[in-house]
């Protein structure tokens, strides 16, 4: 049992503004029977054609063994006639529906003719010389027209209506799961020196993956899933956090052994001053390799901020036993503002004028240069070497 999907620009239609815009349609077709699933989108993406073969098997009532699709980016990333790279929501979308992708050959066009002519049809006689205000209206057309024509009708090869052989391929159509699939964003991310990986402004676990390895993150409305990026295989699942900033990291897996980043900001705060690097120690020693993201935060303070306000500031959170870069930046700004506070109510005394001075020359000096001057204007011959010859 075989599906065959396609996608094809078939026209215009009117957006909800009023404007016109080229739009595509998807077409799949059972291969025994040659009843269609036609739907049209504005435009294409993975999610898009993934959503759109879950619309398809509802429509037909059921799942199919495997799917002959074109070599489009949204289903194949790289065509190979052996090992295909199918996208991996896609690849996902299908395993959860117990479907397998075959990728047509590249430039075979006979291995999925039967889509082909239905793309044809759908241009030559649904669509052809109609016009829509809006995509929901050509989507309820093309319902209506499958249900009431095209499965109708007798079709060319078999000499047999679609409607009574897509009866008796019904029966033999895989039963849907009970729940629809659950759409994700996908991407790579590193493991960094705290053994986590940051997603949206949040930290999760990483581990048993390496410091320094990459990995593959799923990201869902409400989970995380962080995956072997070889093996594909699931490492640790955690809820997602809704709020920015947040760490979601077991105590019993936070390294406090020192490593290279540790010595580098240590030693780029003792740069600023025995307070910045005692504060960073002790924020080291309190939270482990977790706390270099806030060292990171007070090393960089002394790029945008005298280093000395920032060592006064480091000091007085020694005090106050502070260890938050939040509060150390704001102890920073109140000491700045304090600073050009100061600087403000400094009195600026009005020099006097005066006409005596070591560095001005007397006025008859001046008064012989610009004589000269004006002579070397009049007859520019007559001067050698800053010398007269009259």
């Amino acid at each position: 049992m075989a599906l065959i999907p396609r996608f094809a620009l078939t026209g215009t239609a009117r957006s909800d503004h009023g404007h016109i815009w080229p739009s595509a349609t998807l077409v799949m077709t059972l291969r025994y029977s040659r009843h269609s699933f036609r739907r049209v989108v504005w435009k294409s993406g993975q999610e898009v054609w993934a959503r759109l073969h879950e619309e398809a098997f509802r429509y037909f009532g059921g799942c199919v063994q495997y799917v002959v699709l074109d070599n489009l980016k949204e289903g194949v990333i790289t065509p190979d006639l052996y090992e295909p790279e199918i996208n991996h929501l896609y690849a996902a979308m299908l395993e959860h529906y117990g479907v397998v992708a075959d990728p047509a050959r590249i430039r075979d066009p006979n291995r999925k003719g039967t889509v082909e002519n239905a793309i044809r049809h759908t241009q030559g006689t649904a669509l052809r010389g109609r016009s829509f205000d809006s995509i929901e209206e050509q989507n309820a057309f093309l319902v209506r027209w499958e249900a009431n024509w095209a499965s109708k009708r007798l079709h060319g090869r078999a000499r047999r209506q679609v409607e009574s052989m897509f009866e008796e391929e019904k029966p033999h159509l895989r039963a849907l799961p009970p729940t629809g699939f659950r759409y994700f964003k996908q991407v790579v991310r590193t493991v960094s020196d705290d053994t986590t990986v940051r997603i949206d402004h949040s930290w999760y676990a990483a581990r048993p993956a390496a410091i320094g390895s990459t990995v593959l993150v799923r990201i869902f409305d409400s989970t995380i899933e962080v995956r072997d990026r070889q093996t594909q295989a699931l490492l640790r699942i955690h809820p997602r956090f809704t709020e920015p900033g947040q760490l979601l990291l077991p105590e019993d897996e936070r390294p406090f052994n020192p490593s290279r980043q540790t010595a580098f900001l240590l030693s780029a705060a003792g740069d600023i001053g025995p307070q910045t690097k005692a504060l960073c120690q002790r924020m080291f020693d309190a939270q482990g390799r977790v706390g270099q993201r806030g060292m990171w935060g007070i090393v960089g303070l002394a790029k945008r901020y005298p280093t000395r306000i920032v060592e006064q500031a480091c000091g007085q959170a020694l005090q106050y036993h502070l260890q938050s870069y939040k509060q150390v930046r704001k102890l920073v700004e109140r000491l700045f503002e304090h600073a050009l506070e100061q600087l403000d109510q400094v009195p600026q005394f009005a020099l006097p004028l005066t006409q005596d001075h070591a560095l001005i020359r007397p006025a008859a000096e001046y008064g012989e240069l610009f004589s000269l001057g004006a002579r070397q204007q009049l007859n520019p011959l007559s001067v050698n070497n800053g010398e007269t010859n009259e």
